[in-house]
């Protein structure tokens, strides 16, 4: 497996892709919000990336399929990678 890890932007858009009418009211701020982020260490506006991605995956919920699980895991690497 690759430690290389996708742009966050990259990330949300296949969300949007996926996802597409469908988006959570709630999660549908950070998924915008997450196509301006390269990794969790950006900032977006007063908000750090960190808090954006974990924001979007809490409100989330209603995204299912394996092309989402596959998507919410990309993202939760970023949470977890080290440096």
């Amino acid at each position: 497996m690759s430690n290389i890890l996708r742009p966050i932007s990259s990330i949300a858009y296949d969300i949007h892709k996926e996802w597409g009418v469908k988006v959570n009211y709630a999660a549908k701020p950070y998924l915008s919000a997450m196509k301006g982020l390269n990794a969790v260490s950006d900032n977006y506006g007063f908000d750090n990336g960190r808090s954006i991605v974990l924001y979007f995956l809490g409100n989330a919920s209603t995204f299912k399929g394996e092309a989402a699980k596959a998507l919410k895991q990309e993202l939760k690497n970023h949470l977890n990678q080290k440096g």
